[in-house]
């Protein structure tokens, strides 16, 4: 069988051809950025509660499934995670598809608390990891100001998303309990870390157990300056959950104030955000309620 074509319609079809390709074109750039928007990250941050021989029940042993039972059913993309020892993230890293990056507060190497991020290595490339210490001296290990006899510690990484190509900053801290100024000062010292990374246009999020409250000058000062926001604050759905999130394993007799946040930079989106209160016959994973929230950039 033989198929015609007009000349007319040749010239038809040569002047369609154009609109046909640009028409395909726009089709699969609003594929691609509608798979880049439905793909949010879920980030949390979670005081493991330290290793500690007088817990009792509430001892790692008996806490450890429940902690690792947890962060799987969650799915995190990214848990910064404050007082675990190297015990307690080894066996965090036993997970399928999590690694862990930050060291040890005592000596920069594995001795001590650390203020650890875990990351999905199926969908995350680190690019760049550090820590700093909360102190006059960050670069190594050392007291700040008045702080306890403990040595605080903030590890960060630099990540790269296979799924969008985006990639953001992830900050992780743990404030001492004790001082006062050495409180108001690690604010003002992450700030001048997180500064840079925001004039050049970066996304940064900042993970921790800060040990203030949300009127506290610690938080005031991360607060008034504008840089970051508390994504519980902003959530475009109604936080879920009590605000308060340290309880010392006694659910009838906690603050209503959190000490745990999760700051994320103006360009994302919080859609969501949860206080994990899940419990096992009344054996709770920590001496903290886990956080967690659903963000997209």
């Amino acid at each position: 069988m033989a198929i015609f074509v007009s000349v007319q319609g040749y010239i038809d079809m040569k002047r369609l051809f154009p609109v046909l390709l640009l028409i395909a074109s726009l089709l699969i750039g609003g594929n691609s950025l509608a798979q880049q928007a439905a793909h949010p990250l879920t980030v949390g941050s979670f005081n493991l509660r330290y290793i500690n021989d007088h817990d009792g029940d509430n001892s790692w042993a008996n806490r450890c499934q429940m902690v690792t039972d947890l962060i799987a059913y969650y799915g995190f993309d990214f848990l910064g995670t404050q007082e675990g020892y190297l015990e307690q993230l080894r066996d965090i890293d036993t997970l399928d598809n999590y690694d862990y990056i930050g060291v040890g507060r005592d000596d920069g190497k594995e001795a001590g608390e650390h203020s650890a991020i875990f990351y999905r290595t199926d969908r995350f490339d680190l690019l760049d990891q550090g820590d700093f210490w909360l102190s006059e001296t960050p670069e190594v290990p050392s007291h700040g100001w008045d702080a306890s006899e403990c040595l605080r510690i903030c590890s960060w990484g630099h990540f790269r998303d296979r799924i969008s190509g985006k990639t953001l900053y992830f900050f992780n801290v743990h404030y001492d309990h004790v001082g006062q100024e050495a409180r108001r000062q690690s604010s003002h010292l992450l700030l001048s870390r997180i500064r840079p990374l925001l004039d050049r246009g970066e996304t940064v999020i900042l993970t921790g157990d800060f040990n203030a409250g949300p009127d506290e000058e610690p938080i005031r000062i991360l607060r008034e300056a504008g840089l970051l926001r508390d994504s519980r604050t902003i959530s475009q759905a109604k936080p879920y959950g009590p605000s308060g999130t340290f309880h010392d394993f006694d659910l009838s007799n906690f603050s209503d104030e959190p000490i745990d946040y999760i700051w994320v930079s103006p360009n994302i989106r919080v859609d969501n955000y949860r206080t994990i209160t899940d419990q096992d016959h009344g054996r709770l994973p920590s001496d903290h309620f886990p956080i967690m929230t659903h963000l997209t950039f």
